[in-house]
């Protein structure tokens, strides 16, 4: 064991040389056989390196972690094992140069392999278990799909480094298990006790079961919560939200926090017979209504003057964003907020359609009909979304709805996927691929027939123009993810080179036939994993592991 006069003698070995033997002179004890003070500072330094390890005592052996939980689902597939290392291995590959090639990109492919594997309830491989956290921890649109791969195992194994801690974090509860929601007394200690994460998780756990539970629990600590912990237990409540929901959130509305009274507001107002959008509604149909004036049948607006304590109770933001008037402002709250069935009867029973359709006077139109999809939007009314969205062949500054083609594709999300897959591949033949990237972002995978051929079409008759495949790369990358592996076949002859005319872009034609390789291969890829993760070939060795740990 090192002794005190050890531990002294090794502080003025350090001091010295910090300083310098010329400003601090080493201790006497070394300075022997006319040795030189620097030359006598080190040949000490190292015995006394010696000394110290020599004389350290061992200590106390931790306690080993605690077993890794089993993971009962079934192990994958061979070949699939051998695909999710491939992919794991290129995620950190990157093109040179700005110029893609004809190879696919694999580091797309791994969110649809995750996704798949998932479906299919397989458990991953232990040895790839880091590599698919790192993974994730590089992605971040990459984690609800890793982490539900990686599952008790993946939690157990991120406590152990910190770089992995962001799992624990983006679980539900950071991994914890929750109590039967049946465990009455489990549960209440839980919510009385438990970290922050835990207790929305364990509120979102109880409210799937039993959401009256799930409010009394909600309401006996409502008053002792922080602000923003009251606004992240409240916007767990969007999920399931009903009208047993209600009187609650009224209750809500008269929150101190300005943030949890906007959120209660919007809850409410999705909830179409609520009180608060039965007073909603009385006021937005005395601000717009049929115009009694004209020869023809339209809407008139008569925005608020005003915004009083009532409305501000219920909602409605009194200060309007720079820019933009505080009437319109206060208008398409009431509107955005009032339920879609009041405009039926306001304007004699007309249809959604035939409502939207209507000249609107003094130059409202595009404030009436943004709240109106707005209002679509948030109480998920597909009729209503139908007649905002208009003809797809129609030029979008010239139809019943917005031009905003990201408020189109939110009100496309309200209709049924077939429907909306229609709707884009009619809009794409119509109005071209420059102006759907975002539209295609909200249809179903992989895209319907008509859909994929009508990217397809585009992106030849572009190809056919001569420009250069740049302008489309976007679409270009969500077809390779997208498209129906089952149409490479087809696209194969896009894959030559075209002949160069006169108005073609230098190159042009060889930069899309190497497009069109890589969407093919990508292709050929994706049915390949598909095919590895769904049909696994009897007498695989990973049968042979079971399902132990």
């Amino acid at each position: 064991m090192t002794s005190t006069a050890d531990t002294a003698l090794w502080e003025e070995l350090v001091t010295s040389a910090l300083l310098g033997t010329d400003r601090r002179t080493p201790p006497r004890a070394v300075l022997t056989g006319g040795k030189e003070a620097s030359a006598a500072l080190l040949d000490a330094a190292a015995v006394q390196t010696v000394r110290r390890r020599a004389g350290l005592v061992p200590a106390p052996a931790a306690a080993p972690p605690e077993p890794a939980p089993r993971d009962d689902r079934p192990p994958l597939p061979a070949a699939a094992r051998r695909r999710l290392a491939l992919l794991l291995a290129d995620r950190s590959a990157q093109p040179s140069g700005g110029r893609r090639g004809a190879a696919p990109d694999l580091t797309e492919l791994l969110p649809q392999w995750l996704a798949t594997a998932n479906e299919h309830g397989y458990r991953p491989p232990p040895p790839l278990l880091p590599a698919l956290l790192d993974a994730a921890r590089a992605r971040t649109d990459l984690r609800p799909q890793a982490l539900a791969f990686a599952g008790s195992r993946g939690l157990w194994l991120a406590r152990f480094n910190p770089e992995w801690r962001f799992a624990l974090r983006s679980t539900s509860g950071g991994g914890a298990r929750l109590p039967e929601a049946a465990d009455a007394e489990a549960v209440q200690r839980l919510w009385e006790e438990g970290l922050f994460a835990e207790r929305v998780a364990l509120l979102t756990s109880v409210r799937e079961r039993d959401a009256g539970r799930a409010l009394a629990l909600l309401s006996g600590s409502w008053a002792t919560e922080r602000a923003e912990d009251r606004l992240m237990f409240l916007d767990s409540l969007r999920a399931g939200l009903s009208e047993a929901d209600e009187p609650f959130l009224e209750q809500a509305l008269a929150d101190r926090s300005r943030n949890v009274r906007a959120t209660a507001a919007e809850l409410l107002s999705a909830l179409p017979r609520s009180a608060l959008a039965g007073r909603m509604a009385e006021r937005a149909v005395s601000c717009v209504g049929p115009d009694l004036t004209g020869d023809g049948p339209a809407a008139a607006v008569e925005a608020p003057h005003d915004c009083d304590a009532d409305m501000q109770r219920d909602g409605v933001s009194p200060t309007p964003p720079t820019g933009r008037g505080a009437r319109s402002w206060w208008l398409g709250q009431l509107v955005a907020a009032a339920p879609l069935s009041v405009w039926t009867d306001r304007f004699g029973g007309r249809t959604a359609r035939e409502i939207v359709a209507l000249p609107v006077t003094d130059g409202w139109r595009e404030e009436l009909h943004a709240a109106w999809c707005r209002a679509a939007v948030r109480q998920r009314d597909a009729e209503w979304s139908r007649a905002l969205l208009g003809a797809p062949g129609a030029p979008p500054e010239s139809g019943p709805g917005p031009s905003s083609l990201a408020e189109r594709a939110r009100l496309l999300e309200t209709v049924e996927e077939r429907e909306r897959a229609d709707w884009v591949a009619d809009f794409i033949a119509a109005n071209g691929l420059s102006e759907a990237f975002q539209l295609l972002g909200v249809c179903a995978v992989p895209w319907s027939g008509p859909l994929g051929r009508a990217v397809v079409d585009a992106l030849d008759i572009a190809r056919d123009a001569g420009s250069y495949p740049w302008s489309f790369s976007g679409v270009m990358g969500l077809a390779e993810r997208c498209l129906d592996p089952a149409e490479a076949s087809r696209l194969a002859l896009l894959t030559a080179t075209p002949d160069e005319t006169e108005s073609s872009a230098p190159g042009a034609g060889g930069y899309w036939s190497e497009a069109f390789q890589r969407l093919v291969s990508t292709l050929r890829l994706r049915a390949a994993m598909h095919h590895e993760l769904t049909a696994p070939q009897d007498g695989d060795p990973a049968r042979a592991e079971g399902s132990g740990p």
